[in-house]
């Protein structure tokens, strides 16, 4: 299989997919065969909602390779709704504006991208949701 068709068929590179455990309820990000708090198997796919708090956010001014021409760019460590922490980048911010507790929003955005294959590499990152 084709790396950039593999790369896209992750579904959790994309969307907020976890699952959740039909024993104890909880929800997990990302996916594991067996629920960290049961012990039980959890493969019943859920779709999060991409909606969460930040908990802690550093902004990165010394990137690992690839990423040089975002610097600095804003990491958080996000609590979603349904329980589950996840890292993520922040964008459509500045790091003047962001607060622990602040609400933000899921969003699919360019990660980065492989100069000697030319994959442009998607993920999710988190904004401050956009009020209608």
């Amino acid at each position: 299989m084709q790396v950039p068709r593999n790369w896209r068929l992750q579904k959790q590179r994309y969307s907020l997919i976890g699952e959740v455990c039909e024993h104890c309820g909880v929800k997990l990000f990302p996916p594991r065969d067996v629920c960290p708090e049961c012990s039980y198997g959890a493969q019943t796919l859920y779709q999060f909602t991409g909606m969460g708090n930040i908990h802690s956010f550093s902004q990165v001014f010394d990137p690992p390779n690839g990423h040089i021409e975002n610097t600095p760019f804003i990491v958080a460590l996000i609590q979603l709704e349904e329980g589950p922490m996840v890292t993520a980048q922040l964008t459509d911010i500045d790091v003047e504006h962001v607060e622990i507790g602040m609400e933000v929003e899921m969003v699919t955005r360019k990660m980065s991208d492989d100069g000697t294959e030319g994959m442009i590499i998607y993920g999710y990152k988190f904004r401050p949701p956009i009020v209608d």
